[in-house]
């Protein structure tokens, strides 16, 4: 029998664990999948926008890996923790894979990034999404106007939100509390802003013309910015995604002015070419974002142009990407925020520790998209069964449950997970709503006891 630990139930270790089941060198297999949280699917449950009702169904993929008979959920494990480091994992399995993601947020460096009202975009991404780790966090929503610092699909999901009117989310499984903030925002102006052109912005298309299509609001895009850009002319030589993003904005842009109907409340403004210098405020907030202007620099670059602009903003939004943090016991690369590998085995001084493997965002740092974990996590899985198949047999701990509960952890299996299904379910039809998620730790965990 090999027993196999995958740390992080988002895709990443899901599809890791799929990899592993799937293959046919090793068929005496059982898989754990361990999470610090009671709940599966990682980012797909906690970091996907909640009307983003399509990729959240990817949850269902991932329920088919976690339900096979080889395969165990194992939730609120938190490995690392005094008495359950690399070496104890190590003595309760035979290998263990690290599928941790990128837990963090990149800071900007600049003065002010600290004052109240600025936030990392994805605190406010945990707030909307019910993640138990932001029980805790308010956005109260009285700015009139926000800045969203950044232009990839995680600063569109969090523009779009401080546009989308509460009525259009009360269908999805947004808690009750932030639900009931963005009812009341105030929010009137939400300005993305993104340091580089158009062509070259993160989001994808799709995300983008979302914007669009929200009811009450109106994008706005100024042709000079889009005019800086060298593609913006002629995309076609562009990757297909950026240029049907140039074509996107390029529309906006020459909407003849009072195009837009009348009644809007809500002005979305998409900035290009700007690069913050400063968050401006005092210790009572936030008041404003100072920018440089930017312009090409022939290699792709941007170099500042020593003009600067000032946009308002009693909210400041970051999103400039996700940061791999330590894992303790395992060796980590401050300049990427990556633990070092070859093809999945951890090195140490060039060195691979034995039985150790990553994958996904801890492996490869922030990049491509949900599928891209697919061949991320199948390379490691083949180095991880070519390293079984070339070693001797060892012995480790019995019941890895059993293992995992005396190190000092209360592990909530899979009845008890769905266990909290239901009471999501039963929240959420006591509120007259479909499914609402519990927001914090003691609700989950009360609600995965009751499993029988």
């Amino acid at each position: 029998m090999l027993r196999v630990a995958v740390i992080g139930s988002g895709p990443s270790g899901v599809y890791t664990a799929q990899s592993l089941i799937e293959q046919e060198t090793v068929p005496d297999i059982e898989i754990y999948v361990l999470d610090r949280l009671p709940c599966p699917y990682g980012l797909v449950r906690y970091g996907v926008a909640p009307d983003h009702e399509k990729i959240k169904s990817l949850q269902n993929n991932l329920r088919t890996v976690l339900e096979h008979p080889r395969v165990h959920f194992v939730g609120n494990v938190e490995a690392g923790a005094p008495g359950l480091g690399v070496a104890e994992l190590r003595e309760i399995f035979d290998a263990v894979v690290f599928c941790v993601g990128a837990a963090t947020d990149r800071h900007l460096g600049i003065p002010g990034e600290d004052l109240p009202g600025s936030h990392p975009a994805t605190d406010f991404v945990a707030w909307y999404s019910a993640h138990p780790d932001a029980a805790a966090t308010r956005f109260a929503l009285t700015a009139r106007s926000a800045v969203v610092i950044g232009v990839g699909n995680v600063a569109v999901d969090v523009t779009r939100m401080l546009s989308r009117a509460a009525a259009e989310l009360a269908a999805t499984d947004m808690p009750h509390g932030p639900l009931g903030a963005l009812a009341d925002s105030r929010v009137e102006d939400v300005s993305m802003v993104g340091r580089r052109g158009p062509s070259q912005a993160k989001f994808t298309t799709k995300e983008l013309r979302e914007l669009g299509s929200l009811p009450g609001t109106e994008v706005l895009v100024r042709p000079e910015e889009l005019a800086l850009d060298p593609a913006y002319r002629d995309p076609a030589g562009l990757p297909a995604v950026a240029r049907r993003n140039v074509e996107v904005l390029r529309g906006w842009a020459e909407q003849p002015a009072g195009g837009a109907p009348v009644g809007r409340r809500r002005r979305i403004h998409l900035r290009f070419f700007l690069r913050p210098v400063e968050i401006l405020g005092d210790a009572g907030g936030v008041r404003a974002v100072r920018f440089e202007r930017t312009a090409p620099d022939g290699s792709g670059g941007v170099a500042g142009t020593g003009r600067f602009e000032e946009i308002e903003g009693q909210l400041v939004l970051r999103s400039v990407g996700y940061r791999g943090t330590p894992q303790p016991g395992l060796p980590f690369d401050e300049a990427t925020g990556t633990v070092p590998h070859s093809a999945g085995r951890v090195l140490r001084d060039g060195v691979p520790l034995p039985g150790v493997y990553v994958a996904g965002w801890i492996k490869r740092g922030p990049t491509g998209v949900i599928g891209t974990n697919r061949p991320c996590a199948k390379e490691t899985a083949r180095s991880l069964l070519a390293d079984v198949a070339a070693s001797a047999g060892r012995a480790t701990a019995g019941d890895p449950v059993a293992a995992l509960a005396r190190a000092g952890q209360r592990p909530v299996l899979w009845p008890g997970w769905l266990a909290i299904e239901a009471a999501e379910a039963a929240w959420g039809q006591g509120l007259g709503r479909g499914t609402v998620k519990l927001p914090d730790w003691a609700g989950l965990l009360e609600a995965a006891r009751t499993a029988t």
